[in-house]
C-alpha cells in the first residue's frame, strides 16, 4: 500500500533548520533551559520515587500489592502513551503553550496526589498527572532545539539530559532522605515539592519566549492516542498477571485484546494523514536505532531502579537512605560527564559514543548479577552500580542528539515525543514483565512468601537475591543489545 505521508515527511533531510531565532532573544536562552530541566526533572522525578517510597505509601493507605503496583503504571501508561499527544500538540499549536499547560495540569494532579485519602483517588491522580507529563517531556527538548542554534545546541542538549537522567536516578534517594528524616507520611511531600518547582517553571516560559510559532490546521490524532492508552494499559495488566501454569483465562484474554489493539494504533498511525507517531521517520536508520537502542537500555534501567530497593530493604534489612545510595553514582557521573559526551558526540557522531556507553552499562549488570550472592552491599552493589553510572553517562546526551539529528527539523516535537514515549513505554513493560520473571525465579529458587515481603528467613532470603540476579542478567543482556543497535545503525558521523 502506498505511504500516506507527504513528500516533506519522506524527505527529513531537506527541512529547514529547527532553530527559530524569533522564539526567544539571546540572553533568554538560559530561562528556556532551565524551564526546561525543570519541568523534565518533576516528570522523571515523579517516575522513579515511588519504588522507595511505595512501602510507606502501602502502609499509609492499606493499599493492596495490586494497587501498588497500579500506582507505579497508571502514571507511565498515560505518559507512555499521551507524550506522542504532546509532541503533536507542541507542534500545531505552540510549544510554549501546550508545555505551560503541560505544567498546570501535573502541579494539580500532584497536589491531589500529596492529598490522597485512598488508594483508588491516588491512582485517578496519577493517570491524570501522567498527562501533564506527556505534555512538558517532549515541549522541554523542543524549546532548546528551537532556541539554541546548531552548533551550540549539543552542549544545551547535554545539559537537559544530563539533569532528566540526573533526576530519573535520584528519585530513590530523594525517596530515601525524605522517608529516613521525616517518617512514613513523608511521601505526600514528595508529590507536594512540585508546586514550587512548577510555578518556576511556568515564570520562566512566560517571561523566556517571545514568539510561539504553530502549524494550525493540522488535526491531532485522538485515536491513536485512545488506542495507544486502551492497547498498553490491557497489555501492562497483563504481564502483571502473568503465573506461569497459573494464569487464568482472563488474562490471556485481555492480553490478547491489548496485543489487538495496539495492533490496530499501528494500523492507524499508517493509514492517518496527520499521526502522532509517524512510522516513515523510522525508515531512517539513524532514527530506528536510537529508538531501539533507547528501548533495550532503559528496559534494563527501570528493571533495576524498581527491583533493587525491594531486595536490599525488605532482604537485606538495609535502610531506605542506605539502598539510595546505590543510585548515587548514577546521579553523579551522569552530572559530571554527560556534557562532554555530548560535545564528543557532536565531534565523532553519537553512534560511537552510544555503543561504548551501553557496552559499559551491560559490564555494570553483569557484575551486579554476579556479585548479589554475596549479600555485601557497600563493596559489590555500589561498585557495581558504579560502573553502571559511568556507562549511563556516556549515552544519555548522543541518545538525544541522535533522535532529534535524524528527523525533519519542524517535526522536532513530534520525534522527541515518539523517543521519549519508547524509553516510558520501555519502563512500563519492564515493570509488568520482570514482575512475573522475577516471582517465578523466586519460587524456583525455593521461595515461599513473595518477592519484596520483610522477612528473616534465610531461605526467603536467598531466594529474593536469585530472583533479582536474573533481572540482571535480562538487563546486561538488553544493554549489550543496545550497543549493538548502535554500532549498527548510528554512523559514526552525520553529515551537518
Amino acid at each position: 500500500m502506498a505511504s500516506n505521508q507527504s513528500p516533506e515527511r519522506a524527505a527529513p533531510a531537506k527541512a529547514r533548520p529547527v532553530f527559530d531565532a524569533s522564539f526567544c532573544h539571546e540572553h533568554h536562552r538560559r530561562l528556556i533551559l532551565t524551564a526546561a530541566v525543570l519541568a523534565s526533572s518533576m516528570g522523571f522525578i515523579d517516575g522513579t520515587v515511588v519504588s522507595i517510597a511505595m512501602p510507606a505509601i502501602r502502609q499509609s493507605l492499606g493499599a493492596t500489592l495490586d494497587q501498588a503496583t497500579w500506582i507505579n503504571n497508571a502514571y507511565m501508561v498515560t505518559l507512555a502513551a499521551l507524550i506522542l499527544v504532546g509532541g503533536a500538540f507542541g507542534d500545531r499549536f505552540g510549544l510554549a503553550r501546550v508545555f505551560s499547560l503541560g505544567i498546570g495540569l501535573f502541579v494539580v494532579t500532584s497536589l491531589i496526589c500529596a492529598m490522597a485519602p485512598n488508594p483508588d483517588i491516588l491512582i485517578l491522580a496519577r493517570l491524570a498527572q501522567g498527562a501533564g507529563a506527556a505534555m512538558m517531556i517532549p515541549g522541554s527538548l523542543a524549546m532548546i532545539s528551537r532556541a539554541y542554534p546548531r552548533e551550540v545546541r549539543g552542549r544545551a542538549i547535554g545539559l537537559w539530559a544530563a539533569a532528566s537522567a540526573v533526576t530519573t536516578a535520584s528519585g530513590p534517594i530523594i525517596g530515601g532522605l525524605a522517608l529516613s528524616f521525616g517518617g512514613p507520611e513523608m511521601w505526600r511531600w514528595i508529590f507536594a515539592i512540585n508546586l514550587p518547582l512548577g510555578v518556576i517553571a511556568f515564570a520562566m516560559t512566560r517571561l523566556g519566549v517571545a514568539s510561539d510559532t504553530r502549524r494550525p490546521g493540522q488535526p491531532v490524532d485522538i485515536p491513536g492516542a485512545a488506542l495507544a492508552i486502551i492497547g498498553l494499559g490491557a497489555l501492562a495488566w497483563t504481564l502483571t498477571h502473568l503465573e506461569g501454569s497459573g494464569t487464568t483465562p482472563l488474562t490471556w484474554i485481555i492480553g490478547t485484546f491489548g496485543v489487538a489493539v495496539l495492533m490496530a494504533f499501528l494500523w492507524q498511525e499508517h493509514r492517518s494523514h496527520h499521526p502522532m507517531m509517524p512510522l516513515v521517520l523510522f525508515r531512517d536508520r539513524t532514527f530506528a536505532a536510537a529508538n531501539a537502542a533507547t528501548f533495550a537500555l532503559y528496559f534494563g534501567l527501570s528493571a533495576i531502579l524498581f527491583f533493587l530497593p525491594m531486595l536490599t530493604v525488605a532482604g537485606w534489612r538495609i535502610t531506605e537512605i542506605e539502598a539510595a545510595v546505590a543510585f548515587a553514582p548514577l546521579s553523579i557521573f551522569i552530572s559530571l560527564f554527560s556534557t562532554k559526551f555530548g560535545r564528543l558526540s557532536d565531534r565523532i557522531g553519537p553512534g560511537p559514543v552510544i555503543a561504548t556507553g551501553a557496552a559499559v552499562v551491560a559490564l555494570g549488570y553483569a557484575s551486579l548479577a554476579l556479585v548479589i550472592p554475596w549479600q555485601n552491599y557497600w563493596f559489590t552493589v555500589v561498585p557495581a552500580m558504579t560502573v553502571t553510572g559511568f556507562g549511563m553517562a556516556m549515552v544519555v546526551a548522543p541518545l538525544s542528539t541522535a533522535v532529534m539529528g535524524a528527523v525533519a527539523d519542524q517535526q522536532s516535537g513530534t520525534a522527541s515525543g515518539v523517543n521519549n514515549a519508547i524509553s516510558r513505554i520501555a519502563g512500563l513493560v519492564a515493570v509488568a514483565a520482570m514482575g512475573s520473571l522475577v516471582g517465578f525465579a523466586y519460587a524456583r529458587a525455593g521461595g515461599s512468601f513473595s518477592y519484596g515481603e520483610t522477612l528473616s528467613d534465610p531461605d526467603h532470603v536467598i531466594a529474593m537475591g536469585v530472583a533479582f540476579s536474573t533481572i540482571a542478567w535480562v538487563s546486561a543482556a538488553l544493554a549489550a543489545l543496545s550497543a549493538i543497535f548502535a554500532a549498527i545503525g548510528i554512523p559514526p558521523q552525520r553529515g551537518s
